[in-house]
C-alpha cells in the first residue's frame, strides 16, 4: 500500500478554464512583438494556435520557442518587460471572465474536509496570475501558501515540461515523489511531472468532446498512469493508486 499524502494539482485547465482566455491575450501580445522584430510570418497567431502548440507551457516559454524558430532576439530586460506585460493583459481577462473547471469545487471541498491531504497549485504560469485565478474562482482558501510557479518561484525562471517545479514544490513542502499525485491537464504538464518521479492523472475534463480521445493518448504516451474525464472520478482513482492497481 502506498500512503498519498500530498495533490500538486495544475492550474489552467485544470482548476479554472483560463486556457483560451490567456492565449487569446498572448496571440495579441505575440503578434506586435512580430511586427517589431519584423518577423514575417505567414499569418497572425490566434488564441487556438498557441494553445495546440503550447499548451502548458508559460509566455516565456514561448517566447523562447519562437526566437529561436524565426531567428529574432529579445534581450532579457526586453522579455521580462514582455512578460510583465503579458501577465498585466491575462491577469485583466481572467478577472473578466474566469469559472472553476466543471466539478472541481465540490472535489476541492471534499478532499479538504476528508483532511488527509495536503493540496498545492504547481504551474508554469506566473504566480501573480495563478494567484488572481485561484482567488477569482474562491479556490485559495484550499492551498493557503502551496502555490508554486515555474515562471516567479524558482531561482531560475522556467517552463514545464522541466521538472523544476515539482521538485521545487516537494522540496518546500518536505515530501517525497512516493507520497505524491499530480493532476495534469497538458503534455507538457504531465512530462513535468513525471520526470520530477510523480505518479500523473491525466485530466482531459475542459477539451472538446472530439478531442478527448486524442488527449488520452498523448497524456497516457507522456506518462500518465490513470486518465481522468471528470473531478468526481478522483476519489476512487486515489484509492486505486493508492492499492497499488494503478
Amino acid at each position: 500500500m502506498t500512503k498519498i499524502t500530498t495533490l500538486l494539482l495544475d492550474c489552467d485547465n485544470t482548476l479554472v478554464l483560463s486556457e483560451d482566455l490567456a492565449f487569446e491575450g498572448c496571440a495579441d501580445l505575440i503578434n506586435k512583438i512580430a511586427a517589431s522584430k519584423n518577423v514575417p510570418l505567414q499569418a497572425p497567431f490566434t488564441g487556438p494556435d498557441l494553445i495546440v502548440e503550447f499548451v502548458g507551457q508559460n509566455f516565456r516559454g514561448m517566447m523562447v520557442s519562437l526566437q529561436k524558430r524565426y531567428g529574432f532576439d529579445l534581450p532579457p530586460a526586453e522579455l521580462d518587460d514582455y512578460v510583465r506585460r503579458e501577465e498585466d493583459v491575462v491577469i485583466a481577462k481572467l478577472e473578466e471572465k474566469l469559472a472553476p473547471c466543471p466539478g472541481v469545487d465540490a472535489e476541492l471541498a471534499r478532499l479538504s474536509g476528508s483532511g488527509r491531504y495536503r493540496l498545492a497549485v504547481v504551474s508554469s504560469s506566473a504566480l501573480r496570475r495563478v494567484r488572481a485565478s485561484i482567488e477569482k474562482v474562491g479556490q485559495d482558501k484550499y492551498f493557503g501558501e502551496h502555490v508554486y510557479s515555474a515562471a516567479t518561484s524558482l531561482p531560475t525562471p522556467t517552463s514545464k515540461p522541466d521538472p523544476a517545479i515539482y521538485l521545487w514544490a516537494m522540496d518546500k513542502m518536505g515530501v517525497k515523489p512516493a507520497e505524491c499525485v499530480a493532476v495534469e491537464d497538458s503534455k507538457s504538464g504531465t512530462l513535468s511531472g513525471t520526470r520530477a518521479g510523480i505518479k500523473v492523472v491525466g485530466y482531459v475534463g475542459p477539451y472538446p468532446d472530439g478531442e478527448k480521445e486524442r488527449m488520452e493518448k498523448v497524456l497516457t504516451e507522456a506518462g500518465a498512469v490513470v486518465i481522468m474525464r471528470d473531478w468526481s472520478e478522483l476519489g476512487s482513482i486515489l484509492a486505486k493508486i493508492e492499492s497499488g492497481s494503478e
